[in-house]
């Protein structure tokens, strides 16, 4: 786009590209001038008027021309300012203007003809990635029952290896509820419902579905949040987003995981919670910082714990995308690390 708003041609089509497209055709305006030229001193005229009649053919001839890629560069440049503004193949196919010329006419005939089949190909496409979500829903709430009956057994048992294989068990539950909420999150359709929910209650609920691990690792929470503040999110959403931080704190050495809040700019439009859980791990290094909200990036304390799948931060990332919250991470290697959680008090404004 222009300062002034319009938009400039396509960076292919130039006034010299245009002309070596008409190679032909000018040559052969030449040869018709230099012609008729020769004819009218063949034929007796003279020398000015021979002259002006090539001259004259010239002219048309330029005339023509300038016409013609007036016509085309108008077409070419409103194609150029639909294709940069429409959202999408399809929606552009179907505002571009109509053709004055033949080579324009057959362009949009194909544009049209390829949108109608990439429309059909995303249409299949989304369908079976919606089948496939669906399976993959299916298999995880299908798995949960072997992991409750397997529960039920480990309570009948005693012993270190009862309380190993319980943890095994735990590992196994929370990786599937991970692949719950990956598949949910990635669903057409909204899975989750706006409502007031109490901060402190969901992250108790979060820390005491992960308190094997963190009896486990022998880390201790604490949970520094006004028992009446409220926020507005999806509960289960925000329960399992608490509980991939505190159990990613607890994998990489936190003895202390805090959840503390407080309340930023309260008499404004903009007003918004500010949710805070830092731990007093390992800390993330500088050069891992900029991707930890990447899928599959698992950074250098993953690697070398050799168990992380790189997933809980971009999980928690997507999720809160999705609700609306602010979402960012500060950490120094060797001191810990902060997640802040973001919850803005006017939901018109997400």
């Amino acid at each position: 786009m222009t300062r002034d708003g319009s938009c400039d041609l396509p960076a292919s089509f130039t006034l010299a590209s245009y002309a070596r497209d008409r190679a032909a055709s000018l040559i052969i305006a030449l040869l018709c001038a230099g012609g008729t030229f020769g004819m009218c001193m063949v034929l007796g005229l003279s020398t000015d008027a021979s002259i002006a009649i090539s001259v004259f053919i010239l002219l048309c001839a330029a005339f023509a021309f300038s016409i013609e890629y007036a016509r085309r560069a108008r077409f070419w440049r409103d194609v150029q300012a639909i294709t940069e503004s429409a959202h999408g193949a399809c929606e552009a196919a179907e505002l571009l203007p109509l053709a004055s010329f033949l080579e324009g006419s057959i362009t949009l005939d194909l544009a049209e003809h390829i949108s109608m089949q990439a429309s059909t190909e995303l249409t299949a496409a989304q369908a079976d990635a919606e089948a496939y979500r669906e399976y993959v829903e299916l298999w995880i709430h299908e798995a949960k029952t072997p992991i409750a009956a397997a529960r039920l057994i480990l309570d009948r048992m005693s012993g270190a290896d009862a309380d190993a294989l319980g943890r095994e068990v735990e590992r196994v539950d929370n990786q599937v509820e991970q692949a719950l909420y990956y598949a949910r999150s990635t669903a057409l359709q909204k899975d989750y419902a706006i409502r007031h929910v109490n901060l402190a209650k969901a992250a108790r609920e979060a820390c005491k579905r992960q308190a094997r691990f963190l009896v486990e690792k022998q880390a201790i929470p604490v949970i520094d949040i006004p028992d009446g503040q409220e926020v507005l999110s999806d509960a289960p959403w925000l329960i399992f987003m608490f509980g991939q931080v505190v159990a990613n704190a607890a994998q990489y050495g936190a003895r202390t995981i805090r959840f503390s809040s407080h309340e930023e700019a309260l008499d404004t439009p903009h007003g918004h919670t500010v949710l805070t859980v830092e731990d007093d791990g390992c800390g993330i290094s500088e050069a891992d910082m900029p991707r930890v909200f990447e899928r599959g990036f698992t950074g250098t304390n993953g690697r070398a714990s050799g168990t992380a799948t790189g997933m809980g931060l971009y999980l928690i990332a997507l999720m809160c995308q999705r609700l609306g919250l602010g979402i960012s991470l500060a950490s120094e290697e060797g001191a810990g690390t902060r997640v802040i959680f973001s919850f803005p008090h006017d939901r018109r404004l997400t």
